[in-house]
């Protein structure tokens, strides 16, 4: 696998130790540096969140120090240091547990909570789809091959950027301090997501560059750790293919409303939402509408569940429109 790391780029397997084991070499520093980041990088990333801007987000997400012991996790299964697992899964379990507490904290003081729960930075966390599955994996790749080795490391800013760690977990405090524990839950599949697709390809690749082989693993050994990273991979891929797929409903309904909409003059379908057994279409129009039942009927006729359709009409017309 000279492709993927040179040997003359390569890093040796003591260095990967040095740089992701936080008990070797000078421990006191590594972990201050790490919650200091982590605290301050939670801060950004909640201001970001609660104020709806992208730019502070993405500044979160350069600080994040998060992917360190997930990498650490990674290395330990290549290697079959269960160890490095034990303690690398356990620093992100804490770092996880920062993060949402102050989330949730900064919630509270919050003069109306409900306002950040229809923010483009809580929205776009919170039903994660199987497309930001397959970015998390690419990402992944992108990541352990820049920390194996030493001519990419100017790429690792941008993969902090992509993986977006600390970002869902802000949305997962900010929302559970909302009373919204189920865009919570969205927020945190969209992390948890993120998270195994790094091991995943980070794993594979260690043990295609020969980590694993120079570590003198054998494969018998990491067998075990394969199986559940696999049943983990399922677990969040299962809710991503349903908001996939609702996504698609959510559309093809949307194509339909407007066809029902054809002979209202100026009426816009604004928003549709699938949830369960209930399809929202959000319509802004000047006049009436027509009767419900034409769209339940055309609904009925796409989704094969036949959800209810809720219609919420909102008199008027964009402005600008005749």
């Amino acid at each position: 696998m000279d492709l993927l790391a040179p040997r003359s780029q390569r890093r040796t397997l003591d260095e990967l130790h040095d740089r992701l084991d936080f008990t070797a070499g000078d421990t006191r520093s590594k972990r201050s540096a790490f919650w200091i980041m982590l605290t301050l990088s939670s801060v950004i990333a909640i201001s970001g969140v609660i104020g709806d801007s992208t730019a502070t987000v993405i500044g979160a997400m350069i600080v994040a120090p998060l992917s360190v012991p997930i990498l650490g996790v990674a290395l330990g299964i290549a290697t079959g240091r269960a160890t490095l697992v034990g303690r690398s899964l356990l620093l992100v379990a804490m770092g996880v547990l920062l993060v949402i507490v102050v989330g949730y904290l900064f919630a509270q003081l919050l003069p109306n909570p409900t306002n950040v729960l229809s923010n483009s930075q809580v929205l776009g966390r919170t039903s994660p789809k199987l497309m930001d599955l397959t970015a998390a994996l690419a990402t992944g790749l992108v990541g352990v091959i820049a920390m194996i080795r030493r001519d990419v490391g100017d790429v690792l800013p941008g993969v902090a950027i992509a993986i977006s760690l600390v970002p869902p977990l802000a949305v997962v405090g900010v929302c559970l301090g909302s009373h919204a524990p189920s865009l919570a839950l969205g927020a945190f599949i969209l992390f948890a997501s993120n998270m195994i697709a790094m091991i995943i390809t980070a794993t594979v690749v260690l043990v295609a560059t020969g980590y694993a082989h120079e570590a003198g693993v054998g494969e018998a050994r990491r067998g075990r750790a394969y199986a559940v990273l696999a049943a983990a991979l399922a677990l969040v891929a299962v809710p991503m293919v349903v908001n996939s797929l609702s996504s698609l409903w959510a559309d093809r309904i949307a194509n339909a409303t407007r066809e029902w909409l054809t002979d209202v003059p100026g009426a816009q379908v604004t928003e549709v939402t699938l949830h369960s057994d209930t399809a929202t279409v959000n319509v802004l129009a000047p006049t009436d509408l027509p009767a419900v039942e034409q769209l339940q009927r055309k609904v009925d006729d796409i989704v094969p569940w036949n959800p209810r359709v809720v219609i919420v009409h909102t008199v008027g017309s964009r402005t600008g429109d005749r």
